[in-house]
């Protein structure tokens, strides 16, 4: 493995170091592979200057929780979550903006620049990672609770965010104003017997999505009609004797204009004895099929076919540093809705197992992108929370560059208490933005490059963009504008 430093500016008025790795051509069972990768120091800062610097204020991290590419203007999205506090302290929600080079032979990344940090708002004020108890004072009132978790962009312009609390799907402003929120299905809104509770896990909950697993994903049909969110794992109530050892959790679809959902299909994990198969050293326990093995991103190839990002809870992180445990998936699938079971009105209440007549969505049988068995033959370390996934640009040979992103977590933990602390890189805690001992650091966020070619990506099908009106249309709608003022005086004075 060759590396080569780029210095770039962080936006803390400083110039932080990024490490480039250039992997060479490191292929899986398919033609995908492995171009580069780029890290992105854990001190680094964003954009928001209010209030100093500190991690629960301005530290970039978090920010590939989703990825998004905008084709059309050549900029990326990093989508943070509820920020480091998991909840109980409090943190301005937001999405990084930026930009990056991609070789367009090569498709080879390099010269992350931070442009923008944009803040979520509602009538002026923010959107706050506090879980509803600790904002409201009522778990059941979801207000201005936000976790973010899965980022697209409409034909408009306007930005799709989903959320693990609600779970929720909201509209925003290409600045961040909220201006609408879709419908939940009303089987997905979690509840403890017939109250709704946004907080609470099992067994306080009795139906509904998961504790921190709601909508991991969404993404957009290529014209915009769609909206698909997914859940990370299945609801808490669906499976034997719960939702945590069900392979089984639901992809809602929606209609963009209405903003109602239209349709509910099934996507199946991996099933935990092909799992535990590669780590026979280290197998998770029974209980972990729907809740330490989930989805984390889903990115549309057309309006029937999908990319989803499958993952466990291993790897390197702020709870496991040095990665003790055995990997055992990180990989992308590739999803097809084509004679998937609309199964809005279907309970799987009670069992692990599809009801008869009921057909999932297929799933290609191998990984699309096995990215752990990447990182791997590479000499890389595979980070736990590989969470953002984006069809990049296309490149001069007609193939594509694929990106993922890492969430960090901020290089933060916390205690039963609530304090935090920082973690660095060779397992020390330290006090929360206190420095790190001589030769740690705080855990970076990692950007993946891979290269698919045209034949990987074939039915891929680009997200339309609404044109800008240009200055013809401008003067057509000015001259149509005087004729009816002109038509409405002459009425007017009959």
């Amino acid at each position: 493995m060759i590396q080569a430093q780029h210095w770039l500016s962080v936006l803390s008025c400083s110039f932080l170091a990024v490490v480039v790795s250039i992997t060479g051509s490191v292929n899986s069972a398919k033609a995908i592979s492995l171009t580069n990768s780029i890290t992105i120091p854990g001190e680094s800062t964003d954009l928001y200057s209010l209030g100093g610097n500190s991690a629960n204020n301005n530290r970039l991290g978090g920010f590939f929780s989703d990825l998004y590419y905008d084709r059309y203007n050549n900029v990326y999205y990093g989508l943070v979550d509820r920020g480091p506090g998991g909840g109980v302290i409090s943190y301005n929600t937001r999405v990084q903006k930026f930009s990056l080079n991609v070789d367009s032979n090569t498709g080879a990344i390099s010269n992350f620049k931070l442009l923008d940090t944009i803040l979520f708002t509602k009538n002026g004020e923010n959107f706050s990672g506090l879980n509803p108890s600790k904002l409201n004072g009522n778990a059941g009132v979801l207000g201005l609770s936000f976790d973010p978790e899965g980022f697209a962009i409409a034909p408009n312009g306007n930005f799709y965010v989903s959320d693990e609390y609600g779970p929720s799907v909201y509209e925003f402003s290409a600045t961040g104003s909220f201006l609408r929120a879709l419908t939940t299905p009303e089987n997905l809104i979690p509840k403890a017997g017939n109250d709704i509770n946004y907080v609470d896990g099992r067994p306080t909950i009795t139906s509904g999505r998961q504790d921190n697993r709601g909508f991991e994903g969404v993404t957009l049909s290529p014209d915009g009609s769609k909206l698909f969110a997914m859940l990370q794992d299945s609801l808490v109530n669906e499976g034997s004797p719960d939702g945590r050892r069900s392979p089984n959790l639901r992809i809602v679809e929606f209609d963009t204009k209405t903003g109602q959902s239209t349709a509910q299909y099934i996507y199946q994990l991996e099933s935990l004895a092909d799992i535990n198969a590669r780590v026979p050293e280290d197998t998770f326990g029974a209980n972990s099929q729907g809740r330490n093995i989930g989805i984390s991103a889903i990115t549309a190839l057309n309006d029937k076919e999908f990319l989803v990002l499958e993952r466990d809870n291993r790897g390197v992180g702020v709870e496991d540093v040095t990665s003790k445990n055995s990997v055992a998936s990180k990989r992308v699938y590739k999803i097809d809705l084509t004679g998937a079971i609309n199964v809005s009105g279907i309970s799987l209440a009670g069992t692990n197992n599809l009801p008869v007549g009921v057909t999932p969505v297929s799933k290609s049988t191998s990984p699309f992108i096995d990215i752990a068995e990447l990182l791997e033959q590479s000499g890389q370390s595979i980070p736990e929370k590989l969470e953002g996934l984006a069809i990049g640009p296309q490149l001069a040979d007609g193939s594509y560059a694929i990106l993922v992103g890492t969430d960090n977590d901020f290089s933060v933990t916390q205690n039963d208490s609530d304090v935090q602390f920082d973690v660095c890189s060779g397992g020390t805690q330290v006090s929360i933005d206190s420095a790190c001992p001589a030769g740690q650091s705080l855990i970076p966020t990692y950007l993946y490059a891979f290269k698919a070619t045209s034949e990987e990506l074939k039915g891929f099908v680009p997200p339309v963009k609404v044109p800008e009106p240009t200055a013809t249309a401008g003067l057509v709608l000015l001259g149509l504008s005087a004729f009816w003022l002109k038509r409405q005086f002459k009425l007017n004075e009959k």
